[in-house]
């Protein structure tokens, strides 16, 4: 069977994951790239990048796309596709959306002796970071999602 998702649906699988599907167009270049994301639970999307290609083609085109989707078999997924316009954050909203991106993301980083711990100790690590990080935000003005779900016989007992 395939269906439409509901806004329900679609926010929580945006909030789900932490890895999606960035798509931008310039210069006459679409490059899609997957990137670690926060969704802040109503029409924004956070991540985090180096200076590169990806954020030099929404400097010149910010209108985006974005793409999670979740996938036990070619017959049973789901799939979101939102759109939107990418925005570099500066002062207290970087912070904001780095403080998203750590308690979201931190706890996905974990080793045998250590997990690191979200908050502003784990902020202030990141801003001594030698590489400049840029704090970005997709601001999302559209979203749809589909899904197919295979029907499964049920089985006859005796």
């Amino acid at each position: 069977m395939l269906g439409e998702l509901s806004r329900k649906d679609i926010q929580e699988i945006l909030a789900r994951h932490v890895t999606g599907c960035l798509g931008c167009h310039a210069r006459g270049l679409t490059y899609v790239v997957p990137i670690s994301y926060v969704y802040d639970g109503a029409s924004a999307i956070y991540f985090h990048s180096l200076d590169g290609l990806k954020i030099q083609m929404m400097r010149e085109n910010p209108h985006v796309c974005f793409e999670v989707d979740t996938v036990e078999d070619p017959a049973n997924w789901q799939s979101v596709i939102a759109w939107g316009t990418f925005e570099e954050l500066t002062g207290e909203a970087a912070a904001r959306g780095l403080e998203l991106l750590l308690n979201r993301l931190l706890p996905f980083i974990t080793g045998e002796t250590t997990t690191p711990a979200p908050g502003p100790s784990a902020c202030a690590n990141i801003r001594k970071l030698k590489t400049e990080v840029l704090l970005c935000r997709l601001n999302l003005s559209e979203m749809t999602g589909r899904f197919e779900k295979r029907d499964h016989p049920q089985k006859k007992i005796g």
